[in-house]
């Protein structure tokens, strides 16, 4: 593989098809040689990946993916594979109808798909059918065949995407391949590393088909992957005043285990001192767990004022409840337009008070709470998170991370960025909690908003894949992630 120096770069369709283009018509690469390119990539990794494998079958469709697909089979050939190969239609378009003629040429036969064959016995499935030309549901008739390859349980390699999921979004409108591997050509295309994608792509790899840099010259990336980070180590003469002080905000009664893992993160992420404002019944709890918290009981504004006058950062939001005690707060703290991070009844109170801030801000919905914001539905928000999270951030002027697998982070002038760590064990109460501490603690060591949010995302998914490493997945605990977030924020992890 040749991945590029920006492979961190996230791309729409259209651009990817663009440069494409740029390639044909700019520099004289004719499209055979890009499909022949990306079948040598693709067979590359089918080897890599597979060595023992000797049978493979090849469904190709019609488009430029089929071609892929059918130059593959030639290559296998002529490697001494036995190669079954299966065409939706008996026609092929454009420089796909060459590779077919090269496929036949090398002795390959084409084979017309019918379910009423079944699928044949092959060490590897290789999904040439669409990449990137569907982004509606598959037909009935291809539908079964997506099914029956996810069902069979052999290997499927996936050329550039796997069939059936939007290339641009991440959702799959109906049947989708489920990859063990894709190999995707040219550049990264955004939809593959967020929503459905977790599920569909297995392994991913970039292989830019040897393509000079100039080609990208002019074509912004729509989206970039997190880079993973850390802070710089503290000067030796820092004190507690040098890093910022962070008031977590929330706890109504019965929810005082919300503010107090927020306000912890918070202190684990580095800030150097944590107030909570929360109920009175909670402060036996919260000293007797975690003394190094300052709790205060506050019964409304007044008893707040003293409290924010002397914080530098707000965390406001867990646990908070939407009753009378938590909107007398939220209104109490957010007209002081100080930096804030904004999370849980913080955010279903700001859907039904919007306001745009004019501070640095943070707000960190799941896709229920993204929903209510934009008064749309979750099925709404997931159908494209990255248009969700520009409107997030636009709406409320304030950085936006939309949670869930492959977070986005977007600022209100459309930049955006993706997070390529974390695990379905993370899917716990307490999770977004943690995040909204550890983001409120970056805030107060100094980062702006969206270096903070990326930053915050970035060590909280870390720490979660390190935690799930330890001891898997189920029974994952928002507090496991403590104790390997402060070693990543040390540099004591990679």
């Amino acid at each position: 593989m040749t991945p590029r120096p920006h492979s961190h770069e996230l791309h729409t369709v259209d651009q990817v098809r663009a440069l494409d283009r740029r390639a044909i018509e700019v520099l004289g690469i004719p499209g055979i040689e890009l499909m022949r390119r990306a079948a040598a990539a693709a067979f590359a990794s089918l080897q890599r990946h597979w060595p023992q494998a000797r049978r493979i079958a090849v469904y190709c469709g019609p488009g430029n993916n089929g071609g892929d697909g059918f130059l593959l089979g030639a290559l296998a050939l002529q490697e001494g594979y036995q190669v079954m190969l299966f065409a939706l239609s008996g026609e092929a378009r454009g420089d796909a109808a060459a590779a077919r003629a090269r496929f036949e040429e090398a002795g390959g036969q084409v084979q017309m798909w019918s379910a009423v064959t079944g699928l044949p016995v092959a060490d590897v499935h290789v999904d040439a059918l669409y990449g990137t030309g569907l982004a509606r549901a598959p037909e009935p008739a291809v539908a079964d065949l997506l099914w029956r390859l996810n069902a069979g349980g052999e290997p499927i390699l996936a050329l550039d995407v796997p069939s059936g999921l939007n290339a641009d979004t991440g959702q799959c409108p109906g049947e989708a391949i489920k990859a063990d591997v894709t190999v995707s050509f040219i550049a990264h295309k955004r939809g593959l590393h967020t929503g459905q994608a977790a599920d569909r792509v297995g392994v991913l790899e970039l292989d830019t088909l040897d393509l000079p840099e100039e080609l990208w010259d002019g074509i912004a990336p729509d989206a970039e992957l997190l880079h993973a980070a850390t802070l710089p180590p503290r000067p030796r003469h820092a004190h507690k005043g040098s890093n910022g002080h962070v008031l977590a905000i929330g706890g109504d009664l019965g929810t005082a285990g919300a503010i107090r893992m927020s306000g912890e993160a918070a202190l684990r992420a580095g800030a150097g001192l944590v107030s909570v404002a929360t109920r009175e019944a909670n402060l036996t709890a919260l000293n007797s767990a975690r003394p190094e918290l300052m709790a205060h009981g506050v019964d409304g504004p007044q008893s707040l004022q003293p409290l924010l006058q002397r914080a530098d950062v707000l965390a406001l939001g867990p646990g908070l409840g939407q009753g009378a005690w938590g909107h007398a707060l939220w209104l109490t703290a957010l007209d002081m337009a100080m930096p804030t991070v904004l999370d849980a009844d913080g955010l279903n109170l700001l859907a039904r008070e919007p306001r745009v801030f004019e501070a640095a801000t943070v707000i960190t919905p799941h896709p229920g709470e993204a929903a209510r914001l934009l008064e749309s539905s979750v099925a709404g928000i997931e159908a494209d998170r990255y248009a969700a999270v520009r409107a997030l951030a636009r709406k409320y002027g304030a950085v936006a991370v939309l949670k869930g697998a492959g977070s986005l982070i977007a600022d209100p002038h459309g930049r955006v960025a993706v997070c390529p760590w974390g695990n379905p064990g993370m899917a716990t109460g307490g999770m977004g909690d943690l995040l909204t501490g550890i983001v409120a603690a970056l805030l107060a060591q100094g980062c702006e908003a969206w270096e903070a949010a990326c930053l915050g995302v970035g060590l909280h998914a870390r720490a979660g894949d390190a935690a799930a490493a330890d001891g898997g997945e189920r029974g994952l605990m928002a507090t496991d992630l403590l104790a390997p977030l402060r070693r990543l924020l040390n540099g004591l992890d990679a």
